[in-house]
């Protein structure tokens, strides 16, 4: 993890929390939980994805219970961390690479890898999503 101020020090606390915020988002995906995976943002966050807009937890929430029943279904997703900064005690961006996996595939086709930035906050519940956006990327 790296920090933009030479001076401020993430916690120990938070780095935990924007390092596991991610892992919360994939183990909503596996369960087919539209309800968990919303409950990541930010009541007001937003979703962008290629030809997608969303603002807003209840939209994010209706999005994914659709395509969980719908084009995501039976899929995983995965990703990993090329860049974590935790800009102040509220803030982190973190960048992952990754993207759907269909069932019993182990590595991610061409066609869905993703790259996706990860905008964070910190609030009286921990770390949630304030804004997440992804684009196609390199599997």
């Amino acid at each position: 993890m790296s920090a933009t101020s030479a001076s401020f020090r993430p916690s120990p606390v938070d780095q935990a929390g924007v390092a596991a915020l991610p892992g919360r988002i994939v183990s909503a995906w596996a369960q087919h939980d539209a309800d968990a995976f919303g409950a990541v943002f930010v009541e007001d966050g937003t979703m962008i994805l290629p030809d997608l807009y969303l603002k807003g937890r209840d939209a994010i929430v209706a999005f994914m219970r659709d395509a969980f029943a719908g084009p995501y279904q039976g899929t995983t997703v995965t990703g990993q961390p090329i860049d974590v900064r935790i800009l102040n005690g509220d803030v982190a961006v973190v960048l992952t690479e990754g993207g759907v996996l269909l069932s019993g595939e182990n590595k991610v086709a061409p066609e869905r890898a993703i790259r996706a930035c990860w905008l964070m906050v910190k609030g009286d519940g921990g770390w949630q999503l304030a804004a997440y956006q992804n684009s196609p990327g390199v599997a």
